[in-house]
């Protein structure tokens, strides 16, 4: 009877947590839903509001007008370069400075650790920031969104960790060869860490491709505004007055603002919903990445 009873109590237990859970995922996953079905809808559907689980007049209009706005696609074009060269520039130079930290024979590495683990936990502010940038050149330039990017303390302790688990008999075998320490980086070492390196060009991609802070602090230039900055502006500012004379040009009657936003929201939002389930396993190996020791 008491276990009958003990069962019971976990039985409740755990339809609890599994109502719970579908409550946290129906709530997270039901708003990109929203701007997914509004997107395709009519205009005039769109401008409702109304809740639909499925479009009820399919329709292509918003879609048209983001696609042949060239200020927008341009920014999907320096949205794309930024994420691509911003991750590559970010995993090869963390990786570098991480192989040199991971060795214990390095002159000065507690020294180096600590320097740059005050970098994680404090920072300059806002406007030392933005003096620093505009002093280096990097104001109203594309290179702001690469260079303060390069360097990642976090993501140097994962390289540590997972360059710690490679044999020392493997290096050694590449040098007595006659490789040099870049020779055994790049031909010994980094292929044999091609998950973490996945890791760490996740975890860059995504926020090279969701920014839109940088842009709004550092960029004036129209030519080399991100999408997320855009969209950003989009949606805060309501600036859709040119979109919107677009749309009437091609249909001829006025597209409604909220029509357009949630079309410019898919555009900058599927590309990395898309990629981002393929290398999720990733992911997870990558957190675990050091957990384990032995």
């Amino acid at each position: 009877m008491g276990q009958q009873r003990k069962i019971g109590r976990f039985g409740a237990f755990d339809l609890f947590n599994g109502l719970l859970m579908l409550i946290v995922c129906f709530a997270t996953l039901y708003p990109m839903w929203f701007v997914f079905v509004n997107s395709f809808n009519a205009p005039k559907q769109a401008l409702l509001g109304t809740v639909n689980w499925f479009p009820k007049e399919l329709s292509l209009a918003s879609y048209s007008v983001v696609f042949n706005d060239k200020v927008l696609m341009n920014g999907f074009y320096i949205t794309t370069l930024r994420t691509v060269i911003g991750t590559v520039a970010h995993v090869l130079f963390t990786a570098i400075v991480a192989y040199g930290l991971s060795k214990t024979y390095l002159i000065g590495r507690k020294v180096y650790m600590k320097i740059a683990l005050i970098t994680m936990l404090f920072s300059g502010g806002l406007i030392p920031t933005f003096i620093l940038m505009t002093k280096l050149g990097l104001y109203d330039n594309f290179l702001v969104f690469i260079i303060p990017a390069m360097y990642s303390f976090f993501n140097m302790v994962i390289f540590i960790s997972f360059f710690r688990t490679i044999p020392d008999s493997l290096e050694e075998s590449a040098k007595v060869d006659g490789a040099s320490d870049y020779g055994v980086l790049f031909r010994i070492v980094l292929p044999n860490s091609m998950a973490v390196i996945a890791t760490i060009a996740l975890f860059s991609a995504v926020y090279h491709w969701n920014d839109y802070y940088q842009g709004v602090i550092y960029i004036r230039s129209q030519d080399i505004l991100p999408l997320q900055t855009m969209l950003y502006k989009i949606i805060a500012e309501n600036s859709m007055s040119f979109m919107q004379q677009q749309a009437m040009a091609q249909f001829g009657a006025k597209l409604p603002g909220n029509s357009i936003k949630f079309a410019s929201m898919m555009v900058a939002t599927l590309p990395i919903l898309v990629f981002y389930p393929f290398i999720q396993r990733y992911l997870v190996k990558g957190v675990m990445i050091g957990a384990i020791k032995g």
